[in-house]
């Protein structure tokens, strides 16, 4: 039996928010890059009337990779354009790394130079969203959107807490940060959100996704409307699939959610070849979502 998905009314939500005891508000930072508080942010009131979520110097800073885009007949051109431009801005490509990369430049003792790039990111999250390539991402969302991360390797129920401390030394370690990574994922957000205005459902349009989950995974249930609906915090990046049978791989239980499109990060689409390919993945931005819960 396929899950409806939650209403696309507020009346739902607002009689979660009704019913439930008094909760802590979203931890997030008080501003951020997109102009919108990060408590609305979080908030299930967006999810229902979501805004553009735009970050305002990545524009200006790539104007040519724009151009490009405004020039491609389909997604395919617009994915070569993207490639294009992010091989020579980061040397991403083989030919277009730095020359003491190749091999017969390389130093004696056969080593070369560490370049971090947003696919070895995604790479480190498909094994293992609470290691340091998770971190980075997280951080990313944090200083972005003010978002902090509920869970990273065990849950962040306050600050400081192992887990905290965990994430924070990992998020600043230099390891990944030698090739403007943040930067890069900047260009990978806002190509996405490009993507999904020009081909997809649009700035106010939404997604139904899905998410299996274990009664100890890293969701917060924080209201029970009935048997099968709940209002449930995400952590400030989390996983999701547009394919109903792989959720049933990750879980007892399946959340189907209404997401807006504003507030996905990378979806399987996006690029012909990436690591979360065998999953139909979807990294969105996390908060309080009104979802419907079923069991296998």
């Amino acid at each position: 039996m396929i899950d409806e998905p939650p209403p696309p009314a507020s009346a739902l939500a607002l009689d979660l928010l009704a019913e439930e005891p008094p909760r802590p508000a979203p931890q997030g930072h008080s501003s951020n890059m997109v102009g919108i508080p990060t408590a609305v942010l979080a908030s299930p009131a967006f999810n229902l009337r979501p805004r553009p979520l735009d970050l305002p110097h990545v524009r200006p800073t790539s104007a040519s990779l724009f151009e490009m885009l405004d020039e491609a007949e389909d997604q395919a051109d617009a994915v070569r354009a993207f490639h294009a431009f992010m091989a020579a801005s980061f040397c991403l490509e083989a030919e277009q790394r730095d020359p003491r990369d190749r091999p017969d430049k390389r130093p004696a003792d056969g080593t070369r130079r560490f370049r971090s790039s947003y696919l070895r990111l995604l790479r480190g999250w498909v094994f293992d969203t609470g290691n340091a390539e998770g971190a980075v991402l997280k951080g990313w969302v944090e200083s972005r959107f003010g978002l902090l991360p509920t869970w990273h390797g065990a849950p962040i129920r306050r600050i400081p807490c192992p887990a905290w401390v965990r994430y924070v030394e990992q998020k600043m370690s230099s390891r990944f940060h030698d090739n403007a990574i943040h930067g890069q994922l900047d260009l990978v957000f806002t190509f996405c959100q490009w993507m999904l205005r020009r081909f997809g459902p649009g700035a106010d349009g939404h997604l139904v996704l899905y998410r299996g989950v274990t009664a100890m995974g890293e969701d917060q249930v924080l209201a029970r409307h009935d048997k099968t609906s709940a209002l449930v915090r995400f952590n400030n990046l989390t996983s999701f699939t547009s394919d109903r049978s792989i959720a049933d791989c990750f879980g007892d239980r399946i959340l189907t959610v209404r997401v807006p499109a504003t507030k996905v990060v990378f979806f399987d689409g996006l690029l012909p070849r990436h690591p979360l390919k065998g999953e139909a993945e979807y990294l969105v931005l996390g908060g309080d979502y009104v979802v419907r819960m079923s069991t296998l």
